[in-house]
Formats: C-alpha cells, structure tokens, sequence
C-alpha cells in the first residue's frame, strides 16, 4: 500500500513546525521526512509548512498544520 509522503524543511522545523511532525510521526499511515531544505525559502520564511504527496500545505500554528495536512489527505487520497 502506498502511504502518503510527508516533507518538512529544518529550517521550518525550526520556526516552529517540529510540534507537528511530532504529531504526525505517531501515525503508521504516514511516511515523514526531513529535508535541509525544500527550496520554498519564501514560504519557509513566512509560514509554517509541509509538502503533503508534492503539495504545500500550511498552517499558522503547529496544530493547524496537522488539521490541513490530514484534511488535504481526505480531500486528495492517495489510490
């Protein structure tokens, strides 16, 4: 079974988005990993933020971010 694909840069993972991987990393379903860089220094810079299967999906705050991430996932299954 192919399981959705997580992506988080460190640099956002230290502005504060490491909560939620955290929190992601607690679901089996899901494959998270950690880049030096995504190259979205922009977005990095003015969001919290996690490629979701390729997509950026954000959030203001650590939780937000998980709520979009598992909602982009309902809205977009992976087949």
């Amino acid at each position: 079974m192919i399981q959705p694909i997580i992506e988080f840069c460190i640099s956002n993972l230290a502005s504060g988005s490491q909560k939620a991987l955290e929190i992601l990393e607690k679901d089996p379903n899901l494959d998270i990993i950690e880049y030096s860089c995504l190259s979205y220094c922009t977005r990095c810079a003015e969001t919290l933020f996690a490629l979701v299967n390729g997509e950026i999906v954000t959030g203001d705050t650590p939780e937000q971010l998980v709520e979009n991430i598992y909602r982009y996932l309902e809205e977009n299954p992976i087949f």
